[in-house]
């Protein structure tokens, strides 16, 4: 059994995004731990429908997805220069959960995208998103693979060693700040 527990959430929801690709990506650079994706179907945010049946079952499973894990990965494009509808309705829906699950939380943020940025303003605005909630962001290194569709090869793996370089850093950093959490730093 791994040590680490970790939970991947993609804010792209297609099965063969690069985000996804990256997500896989990094666990493999963490090394040995136990990985859980996030599915983020979830039914857009309506107060009335939490009124009416409460935090749905999804959303639900995704909060304590989040409390349960030691460090969160989240790997998300940014659309039209903005976080993706699909992260903002999950850190929406979580919200309504009970026990805070996002604070002091290690969470690791990256992006990629097509675009020669890399997804940089999507991932601004999520980290400026998740401040609220008070997760121990890991400050970088910053990742955003641009020209994504181009940065895997055929096995999933990133072909620029730059990329993969920092993407490994940001994880052991990652793991750092988990042992620091659990009293136990590796530095």
């Amino acid at each position: 059994m791994a040590d680490y527990k970790l939970l991947g959430i993609s804010g792209a929801l297609r099965a063969g995004s690069t985000n996804r690709k990256l997500l896989a990506e990094a666990f493999r650079l963490f090394g040995a731990a136990d990985v859980t994706i996030a599915d983020l179907r979830l039914p857009l945010y309506d107060g009335d429908l939490e009124e009416a049946e409460g935090v749905p079952a999804a959303a639900q499973t995704l909060s304590d997805q989040i409390a349960g894990a030691d460090g969160v990965v989240i790997s998300s494009p940014e659309y039209n220069r903005a976080v993706t509808g699909v992260i903002k309705n999950a850190l929406d829906w979580v919200s309504r959960t009970k026990g805070g699950p996002w604070a002091n939380k290690p969470v690791a943020v990256m992006s990629a995208n097509d675009g020669r940025a890399g997804g940089e303003v999507g991932q601004y605005m999520l980290r400026h998103a998740l401040t609220p909630f008070r997760p121990r962001i890991v400050p970088g290194p910053f990742i955003a693979v641009a020209d994504s569709s181009n940065a895997f090869d055929d096995d999933g793996r990133l072909v620029s060693d730059r990329y993969a370089k920092s993407v490994e850093t940001l994880m052991q950093a990652l793991k750092s700040e988990i042992d620091m959490l659990r009293g136990n730093p590796q530095a």
